[in-house]
């Protein structure tokens, strides 16, 4: 059993894997090279050396409710899409109340992280760090300042369309004199608000959509997707239609991006062929001149220079990692990646997903197959996700966020049962089943239960509405057929849930009528 962990960054990645140390008994040492938490999140006017940085008006693209840590909602009056001071306020409050920051050693990087001799015998390891505080004053000057300043004026060329270099494209054109987005292959692009003025994610990401995915071939869902795109602006038109199907890559969501297009500050440009002096030629053989700042937004690499080469497993483009999370070909399970995964959802909740199963394999609690067993999944990963989507180098993983999260949720036990709730709290079911997948409803049951889940889950749309009660207004009562329509809608549903789990797994329907069953002495 695991007593101590060293922690790698105290990001929300880090920040989570504390919190579910300390929940499983484990003491965790949290290693940070800079001088506060956040990783990413955190803005500094003067960029770091060697540190990925955002810009002074970078707004989240998840929803507060679909970002939000498990047991540990966003409070109700921050806005849905947060700035990024909220988002480290909120960070800041979750380490705080959780008692997380007497656990960080900042200002400390870590050089090597080594075996022991003793490995075999006792999976420990050996980590070695060097104390940055002399280095402070150093490093602070270093970088580039981060604001609209930078394009005032400027003739600019945007390299890579994903939310990034969309982002960019779009925040630079305000102030720019032209700006060039360049892309290979396309891209589709959604809005962040959608039907009804919901959140895209709270309107789409949920267990109804999900069992329609399911259930309905990828062309017909492709087909349905692209056309209610097209619908609010036509992506040939555009010069934004991608060579792949909307399922085959994470779309880029950007509200503004079609706005700036129709309106010339933005010019769509196909892939660069070279860059001569300060002219850009495109492979179409189009030329931009007197170019004064190229962004190159075109992805990271990704690697871990202080792990020892023999954790590393390859397996195609990616790392290798058992449910992207273990090294498959350790010895012992006592080293793990937490946020090291690529889906249409928060980094946040799924890194803490990873945390919890990986603090239960770490103190016991739950046991890994055979190395020979996760190498074998590794690989068959591997081929689904080469198969089903757009992978390279630079974005070598891609998995189905709620397939994922239930995948590690069942690991520990928190899975929420659509039949077992339809039975017992036909009222959770439907919130559940018709409600976005939330993180709450993995604290319903299990392991790391929480309290507050079922409120938390019943308020989610309080919490979306809060922050827009600005102004009072009169409402009406819902009618009568209204509400029947709706009722006879979720009743179908739930038909077609029960229907959709006897034919997948058809012993679980008996098994938990059996478990319903009052117990015999």
């Amino acid at each position: 059993m695991v007593h101590s962990v060293a922690v790698i960054g105290a990001g929300p990645c880090g920040l989570t894997s504390m919190k579910a140390c300390l929940e499983e008994g484990m003491m965790p040492t949290c290693f940070e090279s800079s001088d506060d938490i956040g990783g990413l999140w955190r803005f500094k006017e003067v960029s770091e050396p060697n540190r990925a940085s955002i810009y002074r008006s970078l707004t989240i693209n998840i929803s507060k409710e679909m970002m939000s840590f498990s047991d540990f909602p966003v409070q109700a009056d921050y806005p849905n899409y947060m700035h990024h001071s909220k988002i480290q306020n909120y960070f800041r409050m979750y380490a705080e109340h959780f008692k997380l920051l007497k656990h960080i050693r900042f200002q400390t990087l870590v050089k090597n992280v080594n075996q022991t001799p003793d490995f075999s015998r006792t999976g420990q390891w050996e980590v070695s760090s060097q104390e940055l505080r002399h280095l402070k004053e150093n490093t602070s000057t270093a970088g580039t300042t981060r604001g609209l300043k930078t394009w005032l004026g400027k003739k600019v060329v945007v390299i890579g369309i994903g939310n990034s270099g969309s982002d960019i494209a779009v925040e630079s054109s305000r102030v720019a004199e032209q700006v060039y987005l360049s892309t290979r292959r396309g891209a589709w692009v959604i809005r962040q608000v959608s039907d009804n003025g919901l959140p895209v994610d709270i309107k789409y990401l949920t267990r109804f959509v999900h069992i329609l995915s399911q259930l309905l071939p990828i062309r017909i869902l492709n087909w349905l997707c692209e056309t209610k795109l097209n619908a609010m602006y036509d992506h040939t038109m555009y010069a934004l239609k991608p060579k792949h199907r909307f399922f085959n890559q994470i779309p880029v969501i950007n509200d503004d991006l079609p706005l700036k297009i129709l309106s010339g500050s933005v010019i769509i440009k196909p892939n660069v062929k070279e860059i001569c002096g300060s002219s850009v030629v495109f492979e179409d053989g189009s030329t931009v001149e007197n170019v004064d700042t190229i962004v190159f937004a075109t992805g990271y690499n990704y690697d871990f220079p202080y792990l020892p080469s023999s954790s590393k497993y390859m397996s195609g483009h990616r790392l290798g990692l058992y449910k992207h999370v273990f090294p498959p070909n350790l010895e012992h399970p006592t080293l793990a990646v937490v946020g090291f995964i690529h889906a249409f959802g928060a980094i946040m909740t799924q890194a803490e997903m990873q945390a919890r199963w990986v603090s239960r394999v770490f103190n016991g609690q739950v046991k890994l197959p055979s190395n020979q067993a996760m190498i074998k999944s590794v690989d068959k990963d591997t081929k689904d996700i080469e198969k089903n989507y757009i992978v390279s180098r630079l974005t070598p993983l891609h998995v189905d966020f709620v397939t994922y999260m239930d995948d590690l949720a069942g690991e520990i036990g928190v899975r929420p049962s659509l039949l077992w709730l339809f039975f017992t709290d036909y009222q959770m079911f439907k919130m559940v089943l018709w409600g976005p997948v939330t993180s709450y409803q993995y604290r319903l049951k299990g392991p790391g239960k929480w309290d507050g889940a079922r409120r938390a889950i019943s308020t989610t749309l309080n919490r979306v509405y809060q922050p827009l009660k600005t102004r009072q207004l009169e409402t009406k009562e819902a009618s009568v057929a209204g509400s029947l329509f709706k009722r006879s809608l979720t009743l179908m549903a739930g038909g077609a849930a029960v229907y959709y789990i006897h034919v997948r797994n058809p012993t679980t329907i008996p098994t938990l009528l059996a478990n319903l069953r009052p117990q015999t002495a």
